[in-house]
């Protein structure tokens, strides 16, 4: 089973309108350049040794039809001028030999920066239960963050986040994905 193991994760992201919800939905998809797959939402483990590549390389591995899982956030509104947001949030261990944590997080009312720290800090904070490290929840994102990186036991985090502001009564879809390759 081992071969079920993704290798690769690249991260892409993407807005879509339309009058028809599920239409926005597939815009968005096509926006983020997987629209072609079949996709197949998994939780929350970055597996252990798993390559970052960027989306250009990582959307050349793809093809039309192909069974993809991947970890998605994605929220759609018709409401005008309703800011909306969807962030995936990753958290890498030192340990490279270890598994890091993926989020997601779906708000309304949130700019980029702010749903993407917030992604960010969940899957920091899954990994840091993981690893032991404690801290208080009612910390600020910058306090937490200094711990994360005084632990030594988380390398980096990162986030992809897809924002828009609803124009009118179409439906606004954004999504925000990690997408594995095996």
């Amino acid at each position: 089973m081992k071969s079920w193991v993704p290798k690769k994760i690249f991260f892409t992201r993407g807005v879509g309108v339309h009058k028809h919800r599920l239409r926005s939905y597939e815009l968005a998809l096509r926006d983020a350049g997987v629209e072609i797959c079949n996709l197949v939402q998994v939780s929350s483990i970055m597996p252990p040794s798993c390559k970052i590549i960027s989306r250009k390389e990582g959307l050349k591995q793809i093809s039309a039809g192909m069974i993809t899982f991947c970890v998605q956030a994605r929220v759609a509104c018709n409401e005008p001028h309703r800011l909306i947001a969807a962030s995936i949030g990753c958290a890498i261990p030192a340990n490279r030999n270890s598994y890091g944590y993926l989020s997601e997080h779906h708000a309304y009312g949130e700019t980029e920066k702010v749903a993407g720290d917030y992604a960010e800090d969940l899957a920091a904070a899954m990994l840091a239960s993981t690893l032991g490290i404690e801290f208080d929840e009612d910390q600020s994102w910058d306090e937490r963050r200094q711990i994360y990186k005084i632990s030594n036991k988380i390398v980096r985090t990162r986030n992809i986040t897809q924002t828009a502001v609803v124009k009118g009564k179409s439906y606004h879809t954004v999504v925000a994905l990690a997408v594995f390759l095996m």
